[in-house]
């Protein structure tokens, strides 16, 4: 016969509660209370095993690097719990034989292929497949189903201008006119109700959660606005490619998509919103031979009689009661080493030489804020939870 005895002290709504002993006498457990026996009429079931989860999650694409991001956010999230994984090319794999950091997650599902998901026992889905195969498969789930996508498939709510910059016809017109585009500090109150958010880009996120509220307060002008960003590769995907491979990219810089970036008419759209007139923009991504992070350098012109002091205080307004976006304090300069691992945004204005411009630099982690955090973020506030829940990552530096 074999008896665990071990003592705690547990308070419960501001009262002290002193458990001085809880036996254990082959299995069966009795909890004394301040030296007295309180209950022992039920077995007590302690386990290593995780708790049930309240919302079942979908992961669609699981085996890139957004997919296994939201693994990685999700592991310590009180209510979600991933049910079913789909990757295609690695169809019965476990999740930790394709990405190893994932072994101590031993209660993760098998990797399905995308047919043979069973959605029965689904309450939400990521989906993080890449663009251009979103669009059928979303259209053939369960009406029910809360879902984030992840892909560019549904941001641009003109399907010819879809078309025209993803090089294929939109296959769910119908489905785009109740997508919500999900920048989250801009349009929460859309996301609240919402079946189906397209969760934003990267250099999109990094580039309207800085001017959106400059161009709605007419701070800024419409036109001459130029972004130079800079991306970690982790941006191009995991996909084998030529551009990607380390000789290819370290210790130099790489622009790319000069003029025809398909986040232009993503980021034009979001102006456009904000500024109830066409906006258009001058933008050059480029990227940069580290994992991840994200910085756009933004050059501004500012209205008549408006100074930088305006701007920063205009930012400092919009974004006081906001979690994940952050101005820093006045000459601080954003780094993405400060952001990386974590949904945060940095915010700085600066005055530029020229005078009537500014300078904006904006820095977040693209698999995070740019992904897959504020995928999470989403989600989190379609089905009715604080929106920083399973997000309290501290970036991680050095």
């Amino acid at each position: 016969m074999s008896t665990t005895t071990f003592s705690s002290t547990c308070f419960l709504k501001g009262s002290e509660v002193k458990v001085s002993n809880l036996k254990s006498n082959n299995g069966n457990w009795k909890l004394h209370i301040g030296g007295s026996t309180a209950l022992s009429t039920k077995r007590m079931q302690i386990s290593n095993s995780k708790q049930e989860k309240e919302i079942r999650v979908a992961l669609l694409g699981a085996s890139g690097y957004t997919g296994a991001e939201i693994i990685r956010l999700l592991a310590n999230h009180p209510y979600f719990g991933i049910t079913v994984m789909t990757a295609d090319r690695n169809a019965g794999k476990s999740m930790d034989s394709v990405f190893p950091h994932f072994i101590t997650q031993k209660d993760l599902p098998v990797l399905v292929s995308t047919n043979d998901a069973d959605f029965s026992d689904v309450d939400a889905v990521f989906c993080c497949l890449p663009h251009g195969t979103t669009q059928e498969i979303i259209k053939g789930l369960p009406k029910r189903l809360k879902i984030v996508d992840l892909s560019a498939d549904f941001r641009l709510r003109n399907v010819s201008e879809y078309e025209e910059w993803y090089g294929q016809p939109h296959r769910a017109p119908d489905l785009q006119e109740e997508a919500v585009y999900g920048l989250t500090e801009i349009l929460r109150e859309e996301i609240k109700n919402a079946h189906l958010v397209a969760n934003p880009g990267c250099y999109p996120t990094s580039i309207q959660l800085p001017l959106i509220p400059l161009i709605k307060a007419n701070l800024i002008e419409h036109k001459n606005i130029i972004v130079d960003a800079k991306s970690g590769v982790s941006g191009a995907g995991r996909g084998a490619k030529v551009g990607n491979l380390y000789t290819e990219l370290t210790e130099g810089i790489m622009s790319y998509g000069v003029t025809r970036h398909r986040h232009v008419p993503e980021i034009e759209q979001g102006l456009s919103d904000a500024a109830h007139s066409k906006v258009t923009i001058s933008f050059t991504p480029h990227l940069m031979p580290m994992s991840r992070g994200m910085q756009s350098t933004i050059y501004v012109e500012m209205g008549s009689g408006v100074t930088t002091e305006n701007l920063y205080q205009q930012l400092k307004v919009s974004y006081q009661d906001e979690e994940f976006v952050r101005l820093l304090e006045k000459g601080a300069v954003p780094r993405t080493h400060d952001v990386r691992g974590s949904n945060y945004c940095y915010i700085n204005v600066f005055p530029d030489r020229i005078p009537g411009r500014a300078i904006i630099i904006s820095v977040i982690d693209n698999l995070v804020k740019g992904a897959s955090g504020q995928a999470l973020q989403n989600l989190n506030i379609m089905m009715g939870f604080p929106e920083n829940t399973g997000l309290g990552y501290l970036p991680l530096f050095p």
